[in-house]
């Protein structure tokens, strides 16, 4: 026993720093934000500690589920997400499949398809907010201009203003940015697949669609199941890109995560924390069994 200690404590004693900066700094913080979202601290003053907060328990987290308001948020981020997630992956996935081809200037396609990820949200929300302005006729700009222009009137929009799916209009900047993510990951996984199968699977009478359907698309389906865990998990904590192109308290694009910078601006600790805790729930559901499903693919 003492010698499998021994064993272990030079690891331990390198892993020790940042162990505890883990267990302080994430683990800890997020036991305050559950502590914190199980009170009643509602106001400037309980926020400064001048006035004592009490323990509701799960009163913040019925009282937001059971608001209108919430659950259009929890609406627009299942739009949001769903939009979002189809469009990076045809997306990715169509731009990987064309590179994957013999094409005259490869690397430059590859470049200008990776570049989107260079840029900050915040800096794609501003010039993004600038080409889905709502402004029609006249004073028409941005996309609604160009339509303008080209005599398609009729595809003019109110974009990210509009009341039923403003939220979706969003989603198409955010697709724009990291398709090409997508696309690295699944480009990739076609380069991963060995030559010899694709010539194999020819020499036994496979068609283009056969080849793709039995042999390459099966290959790619971890890699498709990882794009769809890490783009998935990104739409639902979606924040900066929302907030550059709407404004913060536009009922038509909020999501969650805009709530929660809302009630935190008004001192409203409790309710702010509660919305952390439901996104951190809602992460978890998602992330916790593709974690599951990758440990026992390695023990196999």
């Amino acid at each position: 026993m003492l010698k499998k200690l021994r064993r272990a404590g030079p690891p331990l004693l390198l892993l020790l720093p940042s162990l505890i900066l883990v267990g302080v700094f994430v683990y800890g913080l997020i036991g305050v934000n559950f502590a914190t979202s199980v009170t009643d601290n509602h106001t400037a003053a309980q926020a400064t500690g001048q006035e004592p907060s009490v323990v509701v328990w799960f009163r913040n987290y019925l009282d937001l589920l059971g608001s209108e308001a919430f659950q259009h948020s929890l609406v627009n981020l299942v739009l949001f997400t769903v939009v979002f997630l189809v469009g990076t992956m045809v997306m990715g996935f169509a731009w990987a499949w064309m590179l994957d081809r013999p094409v005259r200037g490869e690397g430059f396609f590859r470049s200008i398809y990776l570049f989107p990820m260079a840029v900050s949200f915040v800096a794609s929300g501003v010039v993004w907010r600038w080409l889905l302005n709502s402004n029609q006729g006249e004073s028409a700009s941005g996309l609604n201009r160009l339509f303008q222009m080209i005599g398609l009137d009729f595809l003019q929009n109110n974009w990210w203003n509009n009341v039923t799916f403003g939220i979706v209009a969003i989603a198409v900047p955010a697709i724009w940015q990291l398709s090409g993510y997508v696309m690295a990951l699944f480009l990739a996984g076609f380069r991963g697949i060995p030559d010899e199968l694709r010539e194999a699977a020819r020499m036994d009478g496979a068609s283009e669609w056969k080849l793709y359907r039995h042999v390459l698309f099966p290959q790619l389906s971890p890699i498709a199941l990882s794009a769809l865990i890490i783009i998935g998990h990104m739409s639902l904590k979606s924040f900066d890109l929302i907030m550059s192109i709407s404004k913060p308290a536009n009922y038509q694009t909020k999501v969650p995560a805009v709530d929660m910078y809302v009630f935190k601006s008004s001192f409203d600790y409790a309710n702010s924390a509660a919305v952390g805790a439901i996104l951190l729930i809602i992460v978890a559901l998602v992330i916790v069994p593709y974690l599951i499903h990758s440990n026992r693919s390695e023990k196999r």
